[in-house]
């Protein structure tokens, strides 16, 4: 029995020290110098670099604007009657006092020359009727006309006078009506979609406009800005350092403009307030219905720490750049972003001008990674050292 344990033990044993031979020889070498992203065992990375710098850079508040006609008129027919003539085409310019339509202007006519024929009836009538009321008044005095004969004259007399005045005022009503079938612009603007042609009947006040004028030259663009920007917008405005810039989606040049209006409460639902720019637009660039990029530049931070916009990461902690340091090597940076404004942006902290952060190329690096600046488009000469790819 003992010969037996002792055969046992010696299997077990010899079982035990295979297995453990077999752990040893799969464990696999880790290379010296350390491996991982940006580790030295694949060389440093190759990265586009920019140089921290301070310069001027204007504080501004950027929103999405709609323009608008500065003034804008839906033309009516005033009187019933058949349009004559058009005296444009859809979509032409016009003046103030241009001629745009003419109405049939007969039934008009004829309807003023018999209220001129009533009130020479009428005033014909008066005057006979006040020179029987003095007859009667010399009749009267001597005695041969009774005094309600006196008054009945005078009476006949004023109802006659009075009838003279309301023809005088239907004459001015029946010219008035005749006015109305000629139509001039009342403000000067790009008409729109002609909706009634020549011969067909215009109704007086109908619902559907004979033409819309806008004014497009000037133009307004409504926006709005942030509740919490209000106090500097306001302090800077009173200050009259705003500058107004609007611009069309895919258009080159922006368009200045002034600040005309800004409403006298926030928007609860939005925590915005509304503003008006105003803007010459003599070009014709902006459009009334157009979406455009409007910014609001309220002042310049002459001593502002500006990187490239590219160089700022996103993290889980927060916003972050790689700084390239004087030994090669990669480190990362927490930052504060104070603004953006196109491709630079602003810091408030995390960096010191003339840090080298790194502009491309990040995905590869981590803390302490050794890396090499690139040539090309974008690359700065003469920083970071080795410029091999």
């Amino acid at each position: 029995m003992r010969i037996q344990r002792l055969g046992i033990l010696a299997v077990i044993s010899a079982i035990t020290a295979a297995c453990s031979g077999e752990a040893v020889q799969s464990t696999p070498q880790r290379p010296a110098g350390g491996g991982g992203r940006g580790g030295g065992a694949q060389g440093p990375v190759p990265v586009l670099v920019a140089t921290a710098v301070r310069k001027a850079m204007p504080i501004t508040i950027s929103s999405i604007g709609t323009a608008e006609p500065s003034q804008t008129v839906s033309v009516r027919a005033q009187i019933t009657g058949e349009l004559t003539d058009v005296g444009f085409k859809e979509g032409d310019d016009v003046q103030k006092g241009q001629l745009l339509f003419s109405l049939d202007k007969r039934p008009l006519e004829a309807a003023l020359k018999q209220a001129e024929a009533n009130l020479a009836r009428d005033t014909a009538q008066a005057e006979n009727a006040r020179s029987q009321a003095q007859r009667y008044e010399d009749l009267a005095n001597r005695g041969i006309a009774t005094k309600e004969q006196l008054e009945t004259a005078r009476t006949a007399a004023t109802a006659l006078e009075a009838t003279v005045g309301a023809d005088r005022a239907a004459v001015e009503s029946a010219r008035v009506q005749l006015q109305y079938a000629t139509i001039y612009a009342p403000i000067a603007g790009r008409t729109g979609a002609l909706m009634v042609h020549e011969g067909n009947l215009v109704r007086a006040n109908d619902t559907t406009p004979l033409v819309v004028i806008n004014q497009v030259s000037p133009i307004n663009v409504t926006f709005a800005i942030p509740e919490g920007r209000l106090p500097e917008f306001k302090r800077y405005q009173a200050q009259g350092s705003l500058h107004l810039e609007a611009q069309p989606t895919n258009d080159e040049a922006p368009s200045e403009g002034r600040i005309a209006f800004v409403d006298n409460q926030v928007d609860p639902t939005t925590g915005t307030i509304r503003v008006k720019g105003s803007f010459a637009n003599t070009d014709r660039r902006l459009w009334p219905g157009q979406f455009v990029n409007v910014v609001v530049t309220l002042t310049t931070d002459p001593t502002a720490l500006v990187v490239p916009t590219t160089a700022v990461q996103t993290g889980q902690q927060g916003q972050y750049v790689f700084v390239v340091k004087p030994d090669q090597t990669a480190d990362l940076r927490s930052i504060t972003v104070a603004r953006a404004a196109g491709s630079e942006t602003v810091i408030k902290d995390g960096i010191a001008p003339g840090d080298t952060v790194v502009t491309d190329g990040q995905i590869r690096l981590v803390p302490g990674s050794k890396v090499s600046v690139k040539s090309g488009p974008g690359a700065e000469s003469g920083r970071g050292g080795d410029t091999r790819e």
